[in-house]
């Protein structure tokens, strides 16, 4: 393909936490490559899915949620998002329609003038429609575009699917013409150990996540592929007090070893391949702190300041 038949270029998924960014990219790219829980703030790197549609290569920059940081790993994140959401060509704001324009939209909206290029295009996005009526959907619409001058707004359901097609449709005709950034069956531009330990954290957030919410955090020491086809990958959960590796483990090893079994039978469906693998968990009291940590996770460490 000639570039002038091709259109590739980045786009900025933003919304506060749990508006449903990370479900959306995986819908729009196919496959579990963000991380999905119930748990608010879960998305840490700059993690970015690549969407072929027709011609066009969409590449989706899933930002960190937007949100009131208070620690240097949480300033860092929104740093982040804003970042992204600066050099992208094209940005989405999601809003849950059963929460309406809360304070925390709001604050995005006023942000995206100040922070975001006037040039830039910003769709809206109102995601989890089924969750109300059509009357207050019309009325929200109205009320975030009286907001803000959005170019488009698209009624979606990134869990079901609803209007995901249209979204992915108009992005691709409006991004700028161009060669593509990469491979065509490339979905992630995570390296996939990084991708497994995202799985493994998911995993980990997921059973945990009353007693550790964000305390701990997931990195693939070795990854070894087998003659016979087969991974073996070795991962170390750090934790940052004595008391979390405890919690983690769990009465004689269980919690570790069934996050272990749900995390290594997603990573196998992932890589289509048998995969072995092994968690280690090590307690790092500053690993917060660590300016190495924020580089593996796509983050300036002085954002946090």
């Amino acid at each position: 393909m000639t570039d002038t038949s091709t259109r590739a270029g980045f786009v900025a998924l933003i919304g506060e936490p749990n508006a449903g960014k990370s479900t959306l990219l995986n819908r729009m790219v196919g496959a579990k490559v963000s991380i999905v829980t119930h748990k608010v703030q879960t998305t840490r790197a700059r993690i970015r899915g690549v969407c072929m549609e027709g011609a066009a290569q969409i590449v989706f920059v899933d930002t960190p949620g937007l949100f009131r940081p208070r620690r240097r790993l949480d300033r860092a994140m929104v740093a982040a998002a804003w970042g992204g959401a600066a050099d992208a060509d094209i940005i989405v704001l999601l809003v849950e329609a059963h929460r309406g324009l809360t304070d925390g939209a709001q604050a995005i909206i006023d942000n995206l003038r100040d922070k975001i290029p006037q040039t830039t295009r910003v769709a809206l996005a109102i995601n989890k429609i089924d969750k109300v009526k059509a009357e207050t959907l019309l009325a929200l619409t109205e009320k975030l575009n009286t907001a803000f001058p959005f170019a488009k707004t698209f009624m979606i359901s990134a869990e079901r699917g609803y209007g995901v097609d249209d979204l992915r449709e108009w992005l691709a005709a409006e991004l700028p013409q161009g060669p593509w950034f990469y491979p065509e069956d490339q979905i992630a531009d995570l390296p996939m150990r990084m991708i497994a330990a995202e799985m493994t954290r998911e995993k980990l957030t997921l059973r945990l996540h009353e007693e550790l919410p964000y305390q701990l955090t997931v990195e693939t020491e070795k990854w070894e592929d087998r003659p016979d086809g087969s991974t073996r990958i070795d991962q170390v959960v750090y934790v940052a007090r004595d008391g979390h590796k405890g919690i983690v483990l769990g009465a004689k090893g269980e919690t570790i070893k069934a996050i272990g079994q749900q995390a290594r039978a997603e990573i196998a469906t992932f890589l289509d391949r048998p995969v072995h693998l092994f968690l280690t968990v090590k307690v790092r009291p500053n690993w917060m702190e660590e300016t190495e940590r924020y580089s593996e996770m796509g983050l300036d460490f002085k954002d946090g300041d």
